[in-house]
């Protein structure tokens, strides 16, 4: 299954960067990972759980262990939309800009616009799982680790893990 899952990774992929976004400016970067990687990850994320003192890290990354294929999807230097809208917390798109700062697992502040890019990416790439019906989940806990281990840039990552298997390893956990 482990090859057919990475299929439709692929798929996903396609899905999420074929997206629509803002004003038609691409910031989406997705990266698959197979094998090691996978492994490196589950092992990171067990271990960053451990050194944080965070919940659910060694749960999921025992699931993300058992995967056949994860998607990272990341945004990478975003750049305001230029509504100044006010949504991301700042009356003008330059403050939001001047107030940039790394975070402790995300840097930000980021355009609300652009993270909703980010999420109708990530809506088009589940709904892609489901239609091969790929038992997967999204999970922010895989963006904080593999943003670490430097598996991908971007701003904010997240991950979506792939299984095949008679019951989803993702759910009644």
């Amino acid at each position: 299954m482990k090859d057919i899952m990475e299929i439709v990774a692929g798929f996903m992929a396609l899905a999420a960067r074929t997206a629509p976004k803002g004003k038609g400016d691409d910031f989406l970067e997705t990266k698959i990972l197979r094998g090691k990687e996978i492994q490196k990850l589950a092992q990171g994320m067990v271990e960053y759980g451990k050194q944080s003192g965070k919940a659910n890290f060694d749960r999921d990354g025992e699931n993300v262990r058992r995967s056949d294929a994860v998607l990272l999807l990341s945004l990478v230097s975003p750049k305001p939309l230029g509504l100044n809208c006010g949504a991301c917390g700042f009356s003008q798109c330059n403050q939001l800009q001047e107030a940039y700062q790394e975070g402790t697992e995300f840097a930000g502040p980021l355009c609300a616009w652009r993270q909703l890019d980010l999420g109708i990416a990530l809506g088009s790439a589940v709904k892609t799982a489901s239609l091969f019906n790929a038992d997967n989940r999204i999970m922010y806990r895989i963006g904080v680790v593999a943003r670490q281990q430097k598996m991908i840039q971007g701003e904010i990552v997240v991950g979506v893990p792939l299984s095949a298997t008679g019951k989803s390893i993702y759910f009644d956990r």
